[in-house]
C-alpha cells in the first residue's frame, strides 16, 4: 500500500439479484451489483458494498476511472493492509 491507499481493480455487473462477489478474472475482482447502472445508482451501491464489506466508512472509497464503465479502479484510503489483504482471501463462490 503507498502512502496514497490500496488500488483495487473492479469489473461490475449491474442489475444482478444480489450484490456479491463472484470472484477474480486475471487483476479485476468481479462484483455483481443489485442496482442499475444508471444516475450512479451502481456506483454508489459498489461503494456501500465495499465500505459494508471491508468495515470501513465510504468516504474511504473513491472511484478513480470507470465510472461509466464496467471496469473500474477504485482507491481505497484509510484502510489498513491487514484488513484489505483478509478481504483478498475471503472465499468467493459464483
Amino acid at each position: 500500500m503507498g502512502d496514497g491507499g490500496i488500488y483495487l481493480k473492479v469489473k461490475v455487473v449491474p442489475k444482478s439479484a444480489v450484490t456479491k462477489i463472484v470472484g477474480w478474472e486475471g487483476d479485476l475482482l468481479k462484483i455483481k451489483i443489485a442496482a442499475p447502472p444508471e444516475k450512479g445508482k451502481a456506483n454508489s451501491e459498489l461503494l456501500r458494498f465495499l465500505a459494508k464489506t471491508l468495515s470501513a466508512s465510504k468516504s474511504n472509497f473513491e472511484i478513480v476511472s470507470g465510472e461509466t464503465s464496467r471496469l473500474k479502479k477504485i482507491l481505497i484510503k484509510n484502510v489498513s493492509q491487514k484488513s484489505f489483504d483478509q478481504f483478498l482471501v475471503i472465499p468467493y463462490n459464483p
